[in-house]
């Protein structure tokens, strides 16, 4: 990563996809806005909310996933030969309906068609597959190309119609034609009927052949050709739901390691099971968890230590984990206490009491790390964002905004004033807006390429380009 470049971020044009574009540290600088601010001309839905970002394992895929179903696969550009310092492009190259909404009738309850997580396969051939996941239902998606068409059919006219028998003289060989490209998404396996609470995580095993899903109680291990039936492997269920004290918040296989995982709790525990063991990880392996100050303790404390997301490193040596207000990164061999926490916006805990009052408290920010681990990314309120140098220990705060997207714009950080005497460039934490929040964000695995969601935009930054 630049650290020299860290503060500086520049912004770029916009794109014909409804998302949007803006700036980030580390020398980045916004590729594109993907897509249009539907405040403008006309009132946003819903349905229109981003509720998950993911890089494929190339990076040359991302994919955004809504509260509507919809699934909007995103391509990068290849590097044009002419200038070859140049960074491609993100442009939209597949949308889909990936889930529809659902009513069980048994239980009388509405199942969202909101997408909760997308995580892609490892390509091994030509066509990209992904899993992707509203609360009760994981679907398996290929999305393939076709650049041409078969004509010449013996049976068939070339609209398609059946000729009529008499009329076939002699035998014809089909000849395969150039069209324009056209690029398909098939839903190859459905995974069902197995969750009886939300669905909160999937994570694809490092064996390419399994993966989990997570509820509120439950995990699951499932294999990627097998769809009538899947095993649980954790199973936190108490035998009188009354004496529930916690809940699974998310989970993640090791990425090298194909028997060892980890889920989160909303008590901010981190429990690492190993498959090996036994098949029902109710027991777990290592357990982490950082004492708590008893000085520091209030009303809101077990509110604020849940555990939003967790994420292992690339290398498998760390995980990082988020809750409300800070990141914290674990060393898998200590259990005691993280390596290292980082306060995303410490600011707010002044504000717990009216953040409680309006939910906000309950949001679910996603954290992720960068290509060498040697960063991560989080969210915050008023569309900011957080990036922490993990060598330097340098942090930095950016906003993303139509307003600094100009192209070749270049975006400062933000700083929050918590009191006393406001400077010019600062944001009063009186004046931040907790409707615009950024919950998910995704990191390029190789390059300085970053996506962040912010609300029904998605901003796509890039490195600076000399």
């Amino acid at each position: 990563m630049n650290t020299h470049a860290w503060p500086t971020v520049f912004g770029g044009g916009e794109s014909e996809r409804t998302r949007g574009g803006c700036p980030s540290p580390c020398g980045l600088d916004v590729t594109r806005m993907l897509g249009e601010d539907c405040t403008a001309s006309r009132q946003w839905c819903h349905a229109d909310i981003i509720s998950t970002v993911e890089f494929n394992y190339s990076g040359d895929l991302l994919a955004t996933g809504d509260k509507g179903g919809r699934v909007v696969i995103f391509q990068r550009e290849q590097e044009n030969k002419s200038r070859p310092h140049s960074r491609g492009e993100y442009n939209v190259y597949s949308t889909f309906q990936s889930h529809e909404p659902e009513f069980d009738y048994l239980k009388s309850l509405e199942i969202e068609e909101k997408i909760n997580k997308i995580r892609w396969l490892p390509q091994q051939n030509a066509a990209h597959f992904l899993l992707s996941t509203n609360d009760k239902t994981i679907k398996l998606w290929k999305i393939s190309e076709r650049d041409k068409r078969a004509e010449g059919y013996n049976l068939k006219d070339e609209d398609g119609r059946l000729r009529d028998p008499f009329r076939i003289t002699a035998l014809r060989v089909p000849i395969l034609k150039p069209m324009d490209l056209m690029v398909e998404a098939s839903p190859r396996r459905i995974f069902a009927n197995a969750h009886t609470y939300h669905i909160n995580s999937i994570s694809v095993n490092s064996d390419h052949e399994t993966y989990l899903s997570a509820d509120d109680l439950r995990i699951n291990l499932w294999h990627l050709e097998i769809t009538d039936r899947s095993f649980n492997i954790v199973d936190i269920k108490p035998a009188n739901m009354e004496e529930l004290t916690e809940v699974i918040t998310a989970a993640e296989f090791h990425p090298h390691q194909c028997n060892v995982f980890v889920y989160s709790s909303s008590k901010g525990t981190i429990r690492l099971c190993d498959m090996r063991s036994s098949a029902l990880c109710d027991r777990h392996s290592k357990f982490f968890e950082e004492p708590e100050d008893p000085s520091s303790r209030s009303f809101f404390s077990e509110i604020i230590s849940s555990i939003s997301d967790v994420k292992f490193s690339h290398s498998g040596r760390y995980m990082m984990t988020r809750d409300y207000l800070s990141v914290k990164v674990w060393d898998l061999n200590m259990e005691s206490r993280p390596v290292e926490t980082h306060q995303v916006h410490e600011y707010l805990r002044s504000k717990l009491c009216s953040l409680y009052e309006n939910d906000c408290i309950f949001d679910k920010f996603e954290c992720c790390w960068n290509g060498s681990d040697s960063a991560i990314m989080t969210g915050s309120y008023n569309n900011f964002f957080r990036m922490f140098d993990r060598d330097t220990r340098r942090d930095v705060t950016l906003e993303a905004s139509r307003e600094s997207s100009k192209p070749r714009a270049s975006l400062k950080p933000r700083k929050v004033c918590t009191g006393g005497k406001r400077k010019k460039d600062e944001i009063s934490v009186d004046s931040l807006d907790f409707n615009k929040k950024i919950l998910h964000t995704a990191w390029h695995p190789a390059d300085n390429v970053i996506a962040v969601a912010a609300t029904n935009n998605l901003y796509i930054f890039q490195d600076k380009i000399n």
